[in-house]
């Protein structure tokens, strides 16, 4: 079932608030957008809002349930939640939950990107190390492609061998 366009129009416009608010289709729900930065979707008329440690309480006190969009499927931790319902009619109070909502997206986007920032580095300093451990310290020295492609072919016999 998909988003109706009354209610996708209806929460847009209550969350004029929140800056840069775009949103876009996909799949059977809309995602919701703040600065290119994913913070909430619709799904089956629902609203979703992305939750952290410290939101998440809110949201299950409420009665708020956790998004999955398929419901035989194993439920793991969620990080989105239905927004409450008290919440949606109050446009003020929803546009302060979106901007929670958008404040754990970019939370979780700065903790990814540092995550791959570290990664990142523990790979070079490894690719360090191993350079350092060749012979005498010495580096592997570049190699032209070209000679990397001569010695992988093997070399065919002359014309006048293969006749013989």
């Amino acid at each position: 079932m998909a988003v109706s366009e009354q209610f996708l129009s209806y929460l847009l416009d209550q969350l004029q608030g929140v800056g840069h608010l775009t949103s876009r289709r996909m799949f059977s729900g809309v995602g919701l957008y703040s600065g290119g930065l994913f913070f909430g979707l619709l799904f089956k008329e629902r609203l979703y809002f992305k939750t952290d440690d410290a939101s998440r309480p809110d949201y299950e006190s409420r009665g708020s349930e956790g998004f999955c969009p398929r419901p035989n499927t194993k439920r793991d931790k969620m990080t989105y939640y239905t927004v409450p319902a008290e919440v949606l009619e109050d446009g003020d109070e929803l546009v302060k939950w979106a901007r929670r909502a958008v404040s754990a997206a970019l939370a979780k986007e700065s903790a990814k990107a540092s995550k791959t920032a570290s990664v990142t580095k523990k790979r070079a300093s490894a690719k360090r190390a191993n350079g350092a451990k060749r012979a005498g310290g010495a580096k592997r020295k570049p190699v032209a492609k070209s000679a990397v492609r001569a010695k992988k072919r093997p070399k065919r016999p002359s014309v006048a061998k293969r006749k013989r």
